[in-house]
């Protein structure tokens, strides 16, 4: 399976900080950072990206 890239709704069109992440792959979400695609990827369980996901939107 490929991974289908998707740029943060949080991401600006100014070319600043921006992550995109694939969440289409059975078992783990991948994040990476846009101005540095081949720099590496993160890897995290869903549960884990999604309690990360809820924290940031409270904060």
């Amino acid at each position: 399976m490929t991974p289908q890239w998707r740029k943060s709704t949080k991401s600006g069109g100014n070319g600043g900080s921006c992550v995109e992440v694939a969440d289409n792959m059975p078992g783990v979400v991948l994040v990476r950072d846009t101005k540095d695609r081949e720099g590496g990827t993160l890897h995290f369980n869903p549960k884990s990206w999604q309690a990360f996901v809820n924290f940031a939107k409270q904060n």
